[in-house]
């Protein structure tokens, strides 16, 4: 018998019932969800899947897109989030960072300037927005990615627990991050069937930041050799994030 391929509907079908199931629950009816959107395929694939989940569950949804003004293609990225977000029917806060500032402050690098703004504009819209939650686009290949590199630069057995899935941000707002079970394969697919559009951010293809070198050379490498070693890596987290989680 001749073995027939999945359609790109089965592809899709599978992504949507994997995230309905992992995130069963999460979100109830009063919640109030800011979701961090860039702008990249990560996070407008999440919007899209958090905005079609409210309708069901009943909560309410509001986007957040932080402006760290240290790219050319910053400001086209905040006019295409809150374009997209209009036309899902999604409030856009738009917080403006100033990055060089935070980084002289604190002393920082321009990387942890950066997430440090970045958390600080995502806690404001939750106070805002009187949220209980925070969601974030993190997916599984980002989870590996972190595993990977907290091994390069040396941690404990903590570190091995990858990102978590959900953690408190303060005392009355959580991380969650409802993307963390699916591989970037499933955004792509899933953008793909909803023919969402998206921009790309292009420090991402600079490999002098290690993160972006462990993702575009040596994560492939290994593939190579352990054509499964995304999937290990994901299992060593789950396994530790477990034990951690019981303590």
């Amino acid at each position: 018998m001749k073995e027939t391929c999945p359609s790109k509907k089965d592809f899709y079908s599978n992504i949507w019932a994997k995230l309905l199931k992992e995130n069963s629950g999460v979100f109830k009816r009063g919640d109030r969800v800011v979701v961090g959107v860039s702008g990249g395929a990560d996070s407008v694939t999440l919007l899209h899947f958090l905005k079609k989940l409210s309708e069901k569950n009943r909560f309410a949804l509001y986007a957040c897109h932080v402006n760290h003004n240290l790219r050319k293609n910053a400001t086209r990225d905040e006019k295409f989030t809150q374009k997209f977000c209009d036309v899902l029917g999604v409030e856009c806060l738009v917080y403006q960072a100033d990055v060089k500032k935070t980084a002289r402050q604190y002393n920082l690098s321009a990387e942890h300037a950066a997430r440090k703004a970045r958390y600080a504009a995502l806690e404001a819209a939750c106070r805002q927005k009187k949220a209980n939650y925070l969601a974030l686009a993190h997916h599984a290949d980002d989870n590996a990615e972190t595993v990977l590199l907290n091994i390069l630069r040396g941690t404990k057995a903590k570190g091995l627990s990858g990102v978590p899935a959900r953690r408190p941000l303060n005392k009355t707002v959580t991380i969650v991050r409802p993307l963390l079970g699916i591989r970037r394969k499933d955004i792509e697919n899933y953008v793909k069937f909803n023919k969402l559009k998206f921009v790309t951010d292009e420090t991402n293809l600079q490999e002098n930041f290690t993160r972006n070198w462990v993702r575009r050379r040596l994560l492939p490498m290994l593939e190579k050799k352990q054509p499964r070693v995304r999937e290990h890596l994901n299992m060593i987290a789950a396994d530790l994030a477990k034990i951690y989680e019981n303590r």
